[in-house]
């Protein structure tokens, strides 16, 4: 497992590119046959990217996490970015298609990856934060999370949101997370920016062509930061910074977020004629 120790709201102002990238950014995230986990300072979560080959992928857990397995104080979202794929959480099986995501509750103990076929195999994107009380373990296929239509193509930011771990589909503690989709000629998202103090974000970027960049814009909305960002990497975003980007071509991007509530629409827009 890596680790990422953030900079804080005064620091980042002075670092270099490389600098931010080593505070905010991670690996790239997966790797056949493997899994990658980075844990962030960043409201403690930790992001991973888990390929099962030929052979499963068990969860580990780790020294640093002080705990016997890895769920024991931690709730986790996956949703699958790759071909047809299984998880097994203590003995039940959940089928996992593209774009299904599936919320593992606390104090599930055995958690394994699978991909159907080594040809075309799963790639399981995780979020976990920690977790204060048991709750159930839930599958959501793309189907059964909430669609929501935003922008248009005028302001180049037409997209369409699916809230899949959200109240009202899972009771998780803190955790909320689902996929953003930028239709074609569309390249800006979560315009305008926005903070939400009372919580944390992190992104990953991906269905991104391999020789175009996302440009993501972050910090206070005074003193704006730029980090050109490659597919399959994650950012974590601090309560004070904004998050947004614009990509040389349209893409996809998965979110989650923790912190002190769940409410979407408790954020504090930000005009962008007022980034400096």
């Amino acid at each position: 497992m890596d680790f990422m120790f953030s900079a804080d709201i005064r620091s980042y102002k002075t670092m270099r590119n490389d600098e931010l990238r080593d505070a905010f950014v991670t690996a790239p995230l997966f790797e056949s046959g493997k899994i990658n986990l980075t844990y962030t300072d960043v409201d403690r979560a930790v992001i991973g990217g888990i390929t099962p080959a030929a052979e499963p992928i068990l969860l580990p857990t780790h020294k640093e996490l002080a705990a016997d397995y890895f769920c024991q104080r931690r709730e986790v979202g996956i949703i699958n970015i790759g071909g047809e794929g299984v998880i097994t959480v203590d003995g039940t099986d959940y089928p996992m298609n593209n774009r299904d995501s599936l919320y593992i509750a606390k104090e599930s103990q055995d958690v394994v990856f699978a991909s159907k076929d080594a040809a075309n195999p799963a790639k399981f994107y995780l979020a976990s934060y920690p977790a204060h009380r048991v709750t159930k373990t839930v599958h959501v296929p793309k189907s059964k999370a909430k669609c929501i239509e935003l922008g248009s193509q005028e302001t180049s930011n037409e997209r369409t949101i699916f809230q899949s771990i959200r109240p009202g589909i899972v009771d998780s503690c803190q955790l909320v997370m689902g996929i953003t989709e930028l239709k074609k000629g569309s390249v800006w998202n979560t315009k305008p920016p926005h903070t939400h103090f009372r919580r944390t974000e992190v992104y990953m970027y991906f269905d991104l062509p391999k020789d175009e960049k996302i440009f993501h814009l972050m910090g206070e909305p005074t003193e704006v930061r730029t980090l050109p960002i490659e597919s399959e990497v994650a950012i974590a975003s601090p309560s004070w910074s904004i998050h947004s980007g614009v990509g040389t071509s349209n893409y996809t991007f998965i979110w989650a977020m923790g912190g002190e509530n769940q409410e979407f629409d408790d954020m504090d827009h930000i005009e962008v004629s007022a980034l400096r």
